[in-house]
């Protein structure tokens, strides 16, 4: 299958390691994945700001690069997929625009969720010896629906044994620019979160959104927690 990799901010310049282990695994899969190099900012932080309007400019850039072929689109970040799915209700006064933006969001899938719903695979062959915490993004379980497809694939990595923690869907407190208007309470929710993870004292803490990971992961290293941080192509890739 050919499919189209939609990279994200945070993929291409914060974590360029996930982005590549996700078209490695894509690969594994046997598909050929093609880059289209439009592609820019989704954004996301503007469009959580209010700013529609000034935002539609790069929402017309994005829809105009995925509309380069009729491929599945792919990313590992279950937020700018949730963004992207929303082009057709801020484009909705341009009706031709919304149109082809509907198309466009008709064919994203975040990576587990494509893996699971669209591939049908649930086992990837991965091995990862130790205890691992997952944390369900607000954007997978809330906005995208996706709630078990990375429970699915987790849970047939050998050797890996997931743990349950008290509030496991409560937000982490990141929530884009909310962590920066409302620091202090998306200070006390992390640190909630935190207490929570660590209470279970796991090897690992998994994601599948980064930015999520690197709110959780940065108040777990403040805190001198030994826990390891891995976006889930990561665990995905482990052998």
């Amino acid at each position: 299958m050919k499919v189209n990799f939609f990279v994200t901010c945070l993929g291409d310049t914060v974590k360029a390691e996930v982005a590549k282990k996700t078209v490695q695994l894509l690969e594994q899969l046997e598909c050929e994945v093609i880059f289209p190099e439009r592609q820019g900012c989704c954004g996301q932080p503007a469009l959580n700001s209010g700013y529609i309007e000034k935002s539609k400019p790069a929402m017309k850039s994005m829809i105009e690069a995925f509309e380069i072929n009729d491929y599945p689109i792919v990313t590992p970040a279950g937020s700018c997929a949730a963004s992207v799915k929303k082009y057709p209700h801020y484009l909705e006064d341009e009706p031709e625009w919304a149109a082809r933006a509907q198309k466009v969001a008709d064919r994203l899938f975040e990576l587990t969720q494509f893996v699971v719903r669209q591939l049908g695979v649930e086992n990837v062959g991965a091995r990862l010896k130790g205890k691992g915490v997952y944390h369900p993004s607000c954007s997978l379980i809330r906005k995208l629906g996706v709630r078990e497809e990375p429970l699915i694939l987790l849970n047939n990595v050998e050797g890996l044994e997931l743990l349950p923690i008290d509030n496991q869907e409560t937000c982490c407190g990141f929530g884009g620019t909310f962590s920066v208007k409302m620091s202090e309470i998306s200070g006390e929710m992390v640190t909630e979160k935190v207490q929570h993870i660590s209470a279970v004292k796991p090897d690992f803490l998994i994601g599948a959104d980064i930015s999520c990971l690197l709110n959780i992961g940065g108040r777990i290293s403040r805190e001198g927690q030994p826990i390891k941080v891995m976006h889930i192509v990561d665990v995905l890739m482990s052998r």
